[in-house]
């Protein structure tokens, strides 16, 4: 469980977020939604240690990690996927899948003169985790594919296939549907289900598409102004007067 109390924080004394309280209940699919500004973006950087709150805790299941670098936060299974998709585009599909474990013994060196058996043993077992990864998200006829080479959708994909390569406590999924066709929005929904399903993930999602989210996900917290607005499922948002006033209305 992922718990927010009193989260705040400022930009040129604009306040981005005011005292946000939340609590993310562990193998849930929560949707963050809201108008433009509404602090959704702020609210993750500051959950996975890009940003620093000027005030408030973040517990991880009850344990303090407010304050924590993003890579630190990462280590302990609190992962993020961006808007923009954040793949090496140089890379093959397999090999951008087999860069995300962390410390791993082949980047030292010394470790190459000094562990050479460890190294096999570790890369053997980190390659048949990524084939089993693409086996699950059904690339492998994009394998060997050039990472830059994939379409919007594919990229979205490699997305939850990189945080599947380690142990997540919590899935931050930044507009996972952003610039994607229906054809793959609807497979990339059916992979967070799976995800959810089999292995007990808990995503938090930021979105615009109300269709896709009445799909996937409960409960649907509102943000407005850097506040919550309304916690609620899909028909109590819908029936809400105030979430159509400020984010409905304005036609997103």
């Amino acid at each position: 469980m992922l718990q927010i109390f009193n989260i705040s924080k400022s930009f040129g004394g604009i306040k981005a977020l005011n005292n946000v309280s939340l609590e993310i209940e562990k193998g849930k699919i929560t949707a963050l939604i809201g108008p433009n500004g509404a602090g959704k973006t702020t609210l993750f950087n500051v959950i996975n240690g890009s940003l620093k709150p000027d005030n408030g805790t973040i517990n991880l299941n009850k344990l303090n990690i407010t304050g924590l670098e993003p890579h630190e936060l990462f280590a302990m299974g609190v992962l993020r996927t961006f808007q923009i998709s954040q793949e090496f585009e140089s890379l093959t599909v397999l090999d951008n899948l087999m860069m995300v474990p962390a410390d791993q013994l082949g980047e030292s060196i010394l470790n190459s003169w000094i562990k050479p058996k460890e190294i096999e043993i570790q890369e053997k077992k980190i390659l048949r985790k990524a084939k089993e990864v693409i086996k699950f998200l059904n690339l492998e006829k994009l394998s060997s594919e050039y990472a830059g080479n994939l379409s919007g959708g594919q990229k979205k994909l490699l997305e939850l296939g990189r945080t599947m390569m380690v142990n997540p406590q919590i899935v931050l999924l930044d507009e996972v549907g952003a610039g994607v066709n229906k054809t793959l929005l609807k497979k990339i929904g059916d992979t967070i289900i799976r995800l959810n399903k089999e292995f007990n993930y808990t995503f938090v999602m930021i979105e615009h598409d109300l269709d896709f989210i009445a799909r996937l996900c409960s409960p649907i917290v509102v943000m407005a102004e850097g506040s919550i607005l309304e916690i609620g499922d899909i028909d109590q948002i819908r029936k809400n007067n105030k979430v159509i006033e400020v984010y409905l209305g304005k036609g997103n």
